[in-house]
């Protein structure tokens, strides 16, 4: 190293160079496509819900269903999230990075939930339904569009 070079600047070029991951860029398409399609079908779901239960409960089932659903939609859109995070790591760290993420989503939707137990504000049923509902069909259609996604499961190196 020269006197002008430290060790950020001397580091920069090998960093720059090194290969990506090639899965990565599939997977990250594959994430952006289930994103976009949970974005899509999950809200007018929610919504439904919200009126429904806005209909049967009034205030209670608005403000419970409404809760219901914004927690249904960060649970799932955090998946995906970890999804594309992971995405070109090594397949260990995204094992560790997904089955962590799934325990400490669990565990932040049990403490939530646990938390808005005894907040009268909220009808109870209103908001576990509008969950349920929710993260099935978020499910659904992220399951449809990675049907539908055209990934290679096997990505020959480019030697």
């Amino acid at each position: 190293m020269s006197d002008t070079e430290t060790p950020e600047t001397s580091q920069a070029p090998a960093q720059a160079t090194a290969p990506e991951n090639p899965h990565a860029a599939p997977v990250r398409r594959l994430a952006r496509s289930m994103t976009r399609a949970s974005l899509l079908f999950t809200p007018p779901f929610i919504l439904v819900c919200i009126v429904l239960f806005t209909v049967l409960n009034g205030l209670h089932g608005f403000l419970g269903a409404l809760v219901g659903g914004v927690l249904a939609m960060i649970a799932s859109l955090s998946t995906l999230g970890m999804m594309k995070v992971s995405a070109g790591q090594d397949p260990s760290l995204v094992m560790l990075i997904a089955l962590g993420g799934y325990a400490a989503k669990v565990i932040l939707l049990f403490l939530a939930l646990t938390l808005l137990k005894g907040v009268t504000v909220l009808h109870p049923l209103s908001l576990g339904i509008t969950m349920i509902v929710a993260i099935l069909v978020a499910a659904a259609a992220e399951f449809a569009a990675f049907r539908k996604a055209r990934i290679p499961t096997i990505i020959p190196a480019a030697n």
